[in-house]
């Protein structure tokens, strides 16, 4: 019970960081839905897909090679990790600079460098402030950590507020003082998301001066190429799974035949899931905040409360969770849409957000279990599984978008999921035996399932309002918990029966 409340207390620390300035972030939606057309948002569709892979390069896998030694030497692997990514990043960055015009004319969009410029930007700082946070997170100085990724996401909110829904309809209407009018350039249009994206990074700095003044320049080759066998894996294994999150975005638009959906082009289509597919950030905030607790402390000095019953038990919970998540976004998804998707045209791929979510979940149950490989060190086992789950996401789709659009997208990713998930729980058993409590996650999954078409069923045998027939299944997934999970004690009060 302790292991719970500590993980789930540090859990919901980083959650109520992660949840807020997601919410926030996934005001954008509300915003870009309103602002853009979906073809107008295909390119930052496109580049944050392109972007979401290229950051794995520039970290390649070294945050996790920091708490898997910093154990040993916090201070001596902090600046030698800091400094092989401040030196890498600079390098990559300005490659990116030096062929911008060149590589955005290939991706088809001309004249447009300088927006690559600004993702360089991005991710150089994304980088190099990944290793102050996870010193943070080591360091369980969860304050600054949850200020300083709150202030940057208001930041970048509140530019796109003022850019998108001030700035923008005050040019077009021709409204307003005219030093005002001419702020906004409609050359740049959506572009101006990647620049506010960059000035709110920026602001991670002035959280962070106290890790960078501890920092000092350290390269030692020795230990470096020692970090570098840990963790090239862990890059490989990640972009992997990034290409597993993102080929679909990049496939959609390659193998959609023209007219597929009519009167919509293939940059519609790729506006509408991915705008569509933010929805299923519910399922990723659980994950997330989970991974932020949870991967310093399995993965850190061996003690009573890390061993495996316990993971056992955190993984147990962490599947109940996010199957009432899950349910929960599913059966509301009727007024999600209409309050997050402001455009009708959004609507029409809504039925991909159920499918995405649960994919989302066996993903999170994968990152759970992956503990074993990063302990073992055996983390070439996690690039294998990847990459077999970016084969199966890839082959699905390329097969499957002619005949069935962007739904093909949305199941290619679940079957990646289950594969992944399923490869993973047998090589830990081989190599690291965990008891899982796999048939209680499977009758809590199947249950889900089921909760979340009762409401469909129940509009047929009673009149009831939408908001409380489509919950049902809520109700009866929470009674489900409380039967099995807890025990009752007196005065009203429930116990954990495990």
């Amino acid at each position: 019970m302790s292991i719970l409340k500590k993980l789930a207390g540090e859990t919901l620390s980083y959650g109520f960081s992660t949840i807020l300035g997601r919410s926030l972030n996934f005001l954008l939606v509300f915003v870009h839905t309103i602002a853009f057309l979906p073809a107008e948002l295909g390119i930052n569709v496109k580049l944050y897909g392109y972007m979401a892979i290229a950051n794995i390069i520039y970290t390649y896998g070294m945050e996790t090679a920091y708490f898997r030694y910093a154990k040993e030497a916090p201070a001596k692997y902090y600046n030698i990790i800091l400094t092989a990514i401040i030196a890498t990043s600079g390098l990559f960055t300005l490659c990116l600079f030096l062929f911008s015009d060149p590589i955005m004319a290939q991706l088809g969009y001309e004249n447009k460098g300088i927006f690559l410029k600004w993702l360089a930007i991005i991710l150089a700082i994304d980088a190099i402030t990944a290793i102050p946070f996870a010193k943070l997170r080591l360091e369980n100085k969860i304050r600054t950590f949850v200020q300083a990724k709150i202030v940057s996401i208001l930041i970048n909110v509140g530019l796109n507020l003022i850019i998108l829904l001030v700035l923008k309809p005050m040019h077009e209407q021709g409204t307003g003082p005219e030093f005002l009018n001419n702020i906004y350039r409609p050359e740049v249009g959506a572009g101006y998301i990647f620049l506010a994206n960059l000035i709110g990074n920026a602001s991670l700095f002035y959280w962070l001066k106290a890790e960078f003044k501890v920092f000092k320049w350290t390269w030692d080759w020795t230990e470096l190429r020692s970090l570098w066998v840990y963790s090239y894996p862990i890059m490989f294994m990640s972009l992997a799974a990034m290409f597993n999150l993102m080929f679909d975005r990049l496939l959609l638009e390659e193998f959609l035949p023209d007219s597929f959906y009519p009167g919509r082009s293939s940059q519609d289509a790729l506006g509408i899931y991915g705008n569509c597919y933010k929805l299923s950030v519910f399922m990723s905030l659980a994950i997330q905040a989970f991974k932020y607790s949870a991967e310093p402390f399995f993965l850190g000095k061996k003690t009573e409360a890390n061993d495996q019953s316990n993971l056992a038990l955190v993984t147990h919970w962490f599947i109940i969770i996010c199957t009432f998540l899950w349910v929960g976004v599913s059966v509301n998804l009727f007024w999600i849409k209409t309050l997050f998707l402001r455009r009708e045209i959004y609507w029409e791929g809504i039925g991909i957000v159920p499918i995405l979510l649960l994919a989302n979940l066996f993903l999170g149950v994968y990152y759970t279990q992956s503990v074993w490989f990063k302990k073992t060190n055996k983390t070439y086992m996690g690039t294998i599984i990847t990459l077999i789950g970016l084969v199966t996401t890839v082959v699905g789709n390329i097969i499957f978008i002619p005949q069935y659009g962007y739904m093909a997208c949305a199941w290619s990713f679940l079957a990646s999921s289950l594969v992944m998930m399923i490869l993973c729980y047998l090589g830990g058993q081989k190599f690291d035996p965990i008891p899982y409590r796999w048939k209680a996650g499977l009758f809590y999954i199947v249950l889900g399932f089921l909760c979340i078409e009762i409401g469909n069923k129940i509009q047929f045998i009673m009149d009831i309002p939408n908001i409380i027939r489509e919950n049902i299944g809520v109700l009866i997934l929470l009674f489900f918990v409380l039967v099995f999970e807890f025990s009752w004690k007196g005065g009203g009060k429930f116990k954990l029966k495990h």
